[in-house]
């Protein structure tokens, strides 16, 4: 009998959440974000799953494009960190991608070269972020050097990245999306700036294109949700079930160092997950999981291969019972990855994507068949 923990990827939940990003933006198109491995997610299996209603895909690098071509992908495909060094355009040309341009050597790289066609090109300005892009008084000269040259780059567009668009303060965000207005007006230039939280969130940060990302997977990436986020479907569900029970007196300490100590005659639950697995071990006591579909919660220190959690509320959860840590549960309840992260410390982002690969991904819905990992 096979180890019970399995990350079980809904793919109409991710179609779900697509159409929802797309839907809040009618005038702009979505590139869908499958960088990480599609956050973890498995990125080859959730691009078959939005190919025929996503027109372009987004990475970070050239390897993660690799990937998605060696599978048969066709879209569009941005790099959204640009080259990592001159070389690497042979292979922007040689598989048809789009690049990014942030910096200097990689402008002087482009046009230096050749192509037999041109690249398309998204122009990075920073606006605020303070970590990639052009400064934005030297924006437009970058800009109008790229578009001197069309033998060497095609279809511009101007693109940044927002620092705060998730927070309840506003006023980062409006300075950011005031600059980038003003620049783009004045080049007449497409813009691409929405990331999930303004996709959420700001439609006036809305362009030619958006890039949802973490939105796309089902987790809300505003610092207090909205109609729309509200609206978001959990892709991942991280399922395993209970290997063994303890019926403990009271004051008995349960896992490494004692941290948790029964505070009644307790029945603790052993789950087969654990660290080694990508859970958390910063998961404090509380932390909440599912089990037969009804909350508890985590008590005692995550161990590499285990967990263990409070049973003494479900009293008819037995070996063999589910447990979700998050995602949903077969009774249909649902567990945020958001909640559990701030219970961690932490964000969804680190939790999605640091689920290891001996956790088998296993697919549904969609276009998945048996999609690999």
């Amino acid at each position: 009998m096979a180890r019970p923990l399995i990350a079980d990827i809904d793919l109409d939940a991710l179609r779900h959440n697509y159409r929802l990003a797309r839907d809040l933006a009618p005038h702009s198109r979505a590139v869908a974000v499958l960088k990480a491995d599609g956050y973890g997610h498995g990125a080859v299996a959730c691009a078959r799953a939005l190919a025929d209603i996503a027109p372009a895909f987004a990475v970070a690098c050239i390897e993660e494009a690799v990937t998605l071509r060696e599978a048969g992908i066709a879209r569009p495909i941005v790099l959204l960190e640009g080259i990592f060094e001159p070389a690497e355009l042979d292979q922007v040309e040689a598989l048809g991608l789009w690049m990014t341009v942030h910096s200097d050597w990689q402008l002087e790289a482009l046009l230096a070269r050749r192509p037999a066609r041109p690249i398309p090109v998204w122009v990075k300005v920073d606006s605020g972020m303070h970590r990639l892009g052009f400064p934005l008084e030297r924006a437009e000269a970058v800009w109008q050097r790229l578009a001197a040259a069309p033998a060497h780059a095609c279809d511009l567009h101007l693109m940044s990245h927002f620092a705060t668009a998730d927070l309840v303060d506003t006023g980062y965000f409006r300075r950011q999306m005031a600059r980038l207005a003003a620049l783009g007006e004045r080049l007449g230039a497409p813009l691409c700036l929405a990331n999930s939280p303004a996709t959420l969130a700001w439609p006036e940060a809305h362009g030619a294109w958006n890039r949802p990302g973490v939105m796309l997977y089902g987790s809300d990436p505003l610092e207090l949700a909205n109609a729309a986020s509200r609206r978001l479907e959990p892709v991942m569900t991280l399922r395993s079930e209970l290997i063994a029970v303890r019926e403990l007196p009271a004051g008995e300490p349960v896992g490494y160092g004692g941290r948790w100590l029964t505070p009644r005659p307790s029945r603790i639950g052993v789950v087969a997950a654990g660290y080694g697995d990508g859970y958390d071990r910063h998961a404090v006591d509380g932390t909440p999981v599912l089990v037969a579909g009804q909350r508890t919660a985590i008590a005692g220190k995550v161990s590499m291969d285990m967990l263990t959690v409070d049973l003494t509320a479900i009293p008819e959860a037995d070996i063999g019972s589910e447990v979700v840590l998050w995602g949903r549960a077969a009774n249909g309840r649902v567990l945020s990855v958001d909640e559990v992260a701030r219970h961690c410390d932490t964000i969804s982002y680190t939790l999605l994507t640091g689920v290891l690969p001996r956790v088998p991904r296993r697919y549904h819905g969609g276009h998945s068949g048996t999609a690999p990992r």
